[in-house]
């Protein structure tokens, strides 16, 4: 065990790790903020849950080089569950772990292994790893599957933590030295592009080449059907921004609307879209129309690639304002009679419209065209009145 360990643990000998590597050759390159909410005090299970390719592993092992400050290399332990062949060597390799009193284990890509949580579960349960701290990271499977919903009051001090693309302010503090108008015009009108993936920044629409085979491989590691998958998305980037119901995109395809339902259930948990329902007041319909918005820029227009399928150019400006203040509210609603509100989150109601409106709207209804969008999205995150 302990040669096998090694192999995948070179910070243990002060080797280079070649992901770390990569990361310090970037043109852009930032220590990620949700490393700082990893639970870090004994006992804790924290569950690392992210699209492919958003940087996880390297995000994890950044974390190691800075734990190797004050703690023995050989108390922190790498995993990548991807390059182990089968469960049974697993359970040995987490016997083996339990009796070195570790006090950081980091098991990656977890659900490359089919069962992967039950002799984990069971470790656990048996107080093994009481004075350990462990981080589970992998793939939107985590989330999909609801594997961290197995360890209930088993994770002690740990958290569950969702790594996302960076956000328009995030990205213009990396970006911007000097907060102008101008400057901050020209990072939004990049932002349209690359949207929050520093791998987009860095290496343009070359990404996509890394991105595209990963999302195939998600939804076929979720049961979809690839080709299902391309003709609803592809219907889908056809109506949106509108409102829209699942029949209407199960009737460009010739399938059962509960399928989907189905598949658009299971591309928001991939982290991929985001399902708006109707709201007023207080009342909330699942059965109306729905917005449905990509949580990306750089995802919406990977996904436009990959289905040869064009999109409406207000559907880029009302999914990010709808996205922000999703991750700002943690909630996102619609409202359309005859007038429609593209997003309504916390006391905010806004319409989104790429040029400037003909029609008046009630004032309490905010219009944002294209001019607005940045200065109102730095001031949201600022905790100001965005107006």
């Amino acid at each position: 065990m302990e040669e096998y360990l090694e192999k995948l643990n070179p910070h243990w000998f002060e080797e280079k790790d070649e992901d770390v590597e990569k990361w310090r050759e970037q043109r852009i390159r930032i220590l990620p903020e949700w490393l700082t909410r990893i639970s870090l005090q004994p006992f804790s299970l924290n569950f690392v849950i992210g699209p492919r390719r958003i940087g996880k592993t390297t995000g994890i092992k950044l974390l190691i080089q800075q734990l190797m400050k004050e703690t023995d290399p050989r108390e922190i332990v790498y995993l990548n569950i991807d390059l182990i062949p089968d469960l049974k060597l697993f359970r040995k390799l987490l016997s083996y772990l339990s009796e070195k009193r570790l006090k950081y284990i980091f098991l990656d890509e977890a659900t490359s292994l089919k069962d992967w949580w039950k002799p984990l579960k069971g470790f656990i349960d048996a107080g093994l790893f009481k004075n350990s701290c462990i981080t589970v990271s992998g793939s939107v499977t985590l989330k999909v599957k609801k594997y961290a919903e197995l360890f209930p009051g088993r994770r002690g001090k740990g958290r569950i933590i969702e790594v996302l693309p960076l956000t328009f302010p995030e990205i213009c503090k990396i970006l911007v030295l000097k907060p102008k108008a101008t400057e901050i015009k020209g990072v939004f009108s990049n932002y349209l592009s690359t949207g929050g993936f520093l791998g987009a920044i860095n290496h343009g629409d070359t990404f996509m080449n890394e991105i595209l085979p990963a999302l195939e491989s998600e939804i076929l590691r979720n049961g979809l059907s690839i080709k299902l998958a391309f003709e609803i998305f592809s219907s889908l980037l056809k109506k949106i921004p509108s409102a829209l119901s699942y029949q209407s995109i199960a009737k460009d395809i010739g399938i059962d609307y509960k399928t989907v339902r189905n598949y658009l259930e299971v591309f928001e948990n991939m982290f991929l879209i985001k399902i708006a329902y109707w709201k007023s007041g207080k009342e909330i319909s699942f059965r109306k129309e729905k917005k449905i918005f990509f949580r990306d820029p750089f995802l919406l227009r990977t996904i436009s690639f990959w289905t040869a399928t064009k999109y409406l150019e207000p559907t880029v400006y009302e999914n990010i304002v709808q996205e922000h203040l999703l991750r700002k509210f943690g909630e996102i609603y619609y409202y359309r009679n005859s007038y429609e509100i593209d997003a309504a989150a916390g006391n905010l109601k806004i319409e989104v419209k790429a040029r400037k409106p003909h029609r008046k709207y009630p004032k309490n209804i905010t219009i944002l065209d294209e001019e607005d969008i940045p200065r109102f999205l730095i001031k949201l995150f600022k905790g100001k009145n965005p107006f």
